[in-house]
């Protein structure tokens, strides 16, 4: 992508190519909902803190390369070295062979390791599907909330915001999932 063009113009071109890759697909605890409102929420999660433009760019492509069959070299051609990078790292690695449990430490012990970048991406990630996997299905809200929590610990350069909102959300899963409500 054309580093010159403006923010706006870099915004609005990751977000159509996330839509287009994002075509047929729904949220899964959310029915009817198209999956675009995900990456969205992240993006504008990421937008309400300091951040670069190529967060809010991974952040609307962040699936992609895990659920659309894109490969991270149409990301680089599309949108250069480090959007491609941003959104590779926010891609799940963990080999397929481990049990989800193994998986999960493997991508935290791996995120641990990331920049701050693409820590407060992760957030931000978390803390759009933390709400809605909690309401959609509370045994793996449970579940699904422990492990974010475990994130949350591990990932210390994210947005000391965001880690703070995460923190706020996990606070309020733990007790939807616990039978109260916040109502």
């Amino acid at each position: 992508m054309d580093a010159t063009l403006n923010p706006e113009a870099r915004i609005a071109a990751a977000d159509a190519f996330a839509e287009t890759a994002h075509t047929g697909q729904f949220r899964k605890y959310l029915v009817g909902v198209p999956y675009i409102v995900h990456p969205r929420a992240v993006a504008a999660i990421v937008a309400s803190v300091p951040h670069e433009v190529e967060q809010v760019q991974a952040a609307l492509l962040h699936d992609t390369i895990e659920d659309c069959g894109v490969t991270h070299e149409q990301i680089e051609r599309k949108f250069g070295a480090e959007v491609a990078r941003l959104v590779w790292a926010l891609t799940d690695q963990a080999p397929r062979t481990l049990n989800r449990k193994a998986r999960k430490a493997w991508e935290r012990d791996r995120l641990a390791q990331e920049d701050a970048k693409v820590q407060t991406v992760k957030i931000a990630d978390l803390s759009d599907n933390v709400p809605s996997i909690v309401a959609g299905d509370r045994d793996f809200g449970r579940i699904f909330a422990e492990e974010a929590r475990t994130l949350l610990d591990a990932l210390l350069l994210a947005d000391a915001t965001l880690r703070l909102r995460l923190a706020g959300l996990l606070d309020a899963a733990n007790l939807e999932v616990a039978g109260f409500s916040r109502t």
